[in-house]
């Protein structure tokens, strides 16, 4: 039976005036559904029509086209503080979140008008955009083949996050070429076409609330005009320092708040306890590991804010998101042993967001790429093929 939200949520949203205060005023409803949608491998979808209703789906739309104007700091937040609630919920809508902060950016700072309709349709219809980005990245996946007046696309794009809530798959496909490197097609699937399925694969450690479903293209037409860009497969673009420089302080500031909500549970069971050495000790420890994290992230955040997208910003994006992730996973290692056996039981919450952290592992850029990047940035060398 679906749980309805209070009616002091209503109160609060009819106040709230920024994206971090609608996701305080949902956060009980997110908590209290989480642990259901997590034990049953059940998609956030009620989550979703909260979202919608409160405001936060066009939160990132430019205010002069509709949406609330935020920038990428208060949708950082929010979705730190989403994630406190219910991690799969803040995953999931990060993916759409950083779609609408990537054109936002472009059209604020870059005056791109091709982004403006989709914005618009964004905050007019409340519409979900969803992300195969973990799917594709560089390298591109998926077969465009051309035809008159455009593409036919097939394609399997995993880990699809909110994939029964989306309307727009923001993704491409790769076109080979006899004559020269592949390239890769970027356009909007719409995920009502009959050539686009949903296949239920998510059967996951962690994140299980998210639908991180496949999405299955089986030869849909994208006329020419579809097409948002054409580039080169393996290489990275301008478009993707953008992307890389703008998407991974929304995706990793979950991964901060399910770190501290850990923390949180865990002190809240060692408190009861006899202050021992190795109680202080795992305190402590948990305590430095948490403030590494926040720091990264802080730096990740004031590297969007800097607006100079470029291998540059590239990698201390990635580099803030090795930190985090590292940091982070260890702070929910050290509050499992902080709380001690309890945090082994379901009931406590910890044993859920030490799974749902490993998440944090596998977006890229991964630590060997990343590592790689850095080491190339530092020597002089090209990045233009490490990813």
């Amino acid at each position: 039976m679906a749980n309805t939200p209070p009616k002091d949520t209503d109160k609060r949203l009819e106040t709230a005036v920024d994206p971090v205060e609608i996701a305080m005023a949902l956060a009980p409803v997110l908590a209290e559904r989480a642990a259901r949608s997590d034990e049953g491998d059940l998609f956030v979808a009620e989550n979703y029509d909260l979202l919608k209703r409160s405001g936060l789906v066009e939160a990132g739309v430019p205010r002069e086209l509709g949406g609330g104007g935020a920038e990428v700091r208060q949708l950082a937040e929010m979705l730190r503080v989403m994630a406190h609630a219910c991690s799969s919920t803040a995953l999931a809508f990060s993916m759409h979140t950083h779609q609408v902060a990537i054109p936002a950016w472009r059209w604020r700072y870059q005056q791109v008008a091709a982004v403006e309709p989709l914005l618009r349709r964004v905050a007019g219809e409340k519409l979900i955009l969803l992300s195969s980005g973990g799917s594709d990245w560089i390298g591109g996946s998926g077969k465009a083949t051309k035809v008159e007046g455009g593409y036919r696309i097939t394609a399997r794009k995993v880990f699809t996050s909110g994939a029964a809530a989306g309307d727009l798959l923001m993704t491409g496909a790769v076109v080979e070429t006899a004559e020269g490197p592949d390239a890769v097609v970027h356009f909007a699937a719409p995920m009502t076409a009959p050539e686009v399925s949903v296949v239920e694969t998510w059967r996951a450690l962690g994140m299980r609330g998210t639908g991180s479903n496949d999405v299955v293209i089986d030869n849909l037409f994208v006329p020419d005009a579809g097409i948002s860009l054409t580039r080169r497969a393996g290489e990275w673009h301008p478009l993707f320092q953008i992307i890389a420089t703008t998407a991974f302080p929304l995706i990793y500031a979950v991964y901060l708040g399910v770190a501290e909500s850990a923390r949180d549970i865990a002190l809240e069971t060692a408190r009861k306890r006899h202050p021992s050495a190795t109680v202080l000790d795992l305190a402590g420890r948990m305590e430095t590991s948490l403030r590494a994290a926040q720091m990264a992230h802080r730096w990740m955040v004031e590297t969007v804010e800097r607006n100079t997208p470029s291998p540059e910003s590239v990698n201390e994006i990635m580099i803030g998101r090795s930190l985090v992730a590292k940091h982070a996973i260890a702070a929910v290692e050290l509050a499992m042993e902080l709380a001690g056996g309890s945090a082994f039981y379901r009931s406590l919450g910890l044993e859920r967001r030490f799974r749902d952290i490993q998440g944090a592992r596998y977006h890229p850029l991964q630590p060997g790429a990343q590592a790689q990047y850095a080491g190339a940035m530092a020597l002089g060398h090209s990045v233009a093929n490490i990813f």
